[in-house]
């Protein structure tokens, strides 16, 4: 697996209106975008700082995975996401090989057109972690 870099860290919030003021009038942060992803039943904004994204996470449904994590463990970071080159399929395939646990078996769309999947914190130290692909790139 090729990881080029982080591609952003997701931190889940309650609302993303009210941290807004703390990313943007405290550390100066711009936020360049605002998406509902409803499959994963999540609204998302971004900053980027460097080459690195933070992704506020909000769940829009009381079922969601966002909302099931702030219930049980409060807001905070959610999962690090990887920028992998040699695409996500081919990551997962050899993540599985090495006995890593998958939470996604196969590539998914996520937000900023991503194609996206997740392993296991079981098998990552405790850690969610997401591999992500710009599939134009």
């Amino acid at each position: 697996m090729d990881i080029s870099h982080i591609e952003h860290l997701g931190i889940a919030v309650k609302s993303i209106e009210e941290q807004l003021p703390y990313y943007e009038g405290v550390l100066g942060l711009k936020c360049y975008n605002i998406e509902v992803v409803e499959d994963q039943k999540v609204k998302t904004a971004f900053f980027k700082v460097g080459q690195t994204k933070i992704e506020l996470l909000e769940p829009t449904s009381p079922d969601s995975t966002i909302a099931k994590f702030i219930e049980k463990k409060g807001e905070g970071i959610h999962h690090i996401a990887f920028s992998v080159a040699d695409g996500v399929a081919n990551a997962l395939a050899e993540m599985e090989s090495k006995g890593v646990q998958l939470i996604d078996k196969a590539p998914r769309g996520g937000a900023e057109g991503l194609n996206i999947a997740f392993l296991h914190p079981k098998s990552t130290g405790s850690v969610l972690t997401e591999l992500c692909e710009h599939p134009n790139k």
